[in-house]
């Protein structure tokens, strides 16, 4: 076999070998421990004047976790689970983040800020928690009404209360389960 018919060889044998390196798709993931397949998600609680937010985040969060596929949520926490992730929504703010010519908001950042904490309930250990979890979503602002106020702008948009929830729950589910 000639030196350069080697030189291919032995690199083809690396690149195979190495295609079995530990990565994983994004969002496909998990460190939790084998055991934990029920996990309870009770009612987040709501400490801001945004009505139904708890609700929409709740229900977004159990959704993103069914749709991992690996787990049975629960939406109670005294039914018996391996695991219980609990969450206080401590505020929601609005930052204008663009202006046109005329200084007029022409988008808008939403800041919701959680308190989070995911428990395995067989060790009664704390497998992640943030205290004060912040997801930022921007939005384009179409009309001139009042949008200082988050409840308002929420309320009166479905759309953006919609996307908020599902970028919030893809967030959350993803640092617990990714452990990032």
């Amino acid at each position: 076999m000639s030196k350069v018919l080697r030189v291919i060889a032995v690199i083809a044998l690396a690149l195979a070998g190495g295609s079995g390196c530990g990565y994983s798709l994004s969002g496909r993931g998990s460190f939790l421990p084998s055991y934990i397949k029920i996990i309870a998600v009770p009612q987040f609680v709501n400490n801001t004047p945004v009505i139904d937010i708890e609700r929409r985040l709740t229900d977004a969060v159990r959704s993103e976790l069914i749709g991992r596929g690996r787990y049975k949520v629960l939406s109670v926490r005294d039914q018996p689970s391996d695991a219980v992730l609990t969450g206080e929504i401590l505020q929601i703010n609005i930052v204008p983040a663009a202006f046109d010519a005329q200084q007029r908001q022409t988008q808008i950042n939403i800041i919701v800020v959680t308190k989070v904490e995911f428990r395995d309930l067989k060790t009664d250990k704390v497998l992640w928690s943030h205290p004060a979890l912040p997801i930022t979503e921007r939005y384009d602002v179409t009309t001139s009404s009042d949008i200082a106020n988050a409840g308002t702008f929420l309320g009166q948009n479905a759309n953006a209360m919609q996307r908020l929830s599902s970028e919030f729950a893809r967030a959350l589910v993803s640092a617990i389960l990714e452990a990032f």
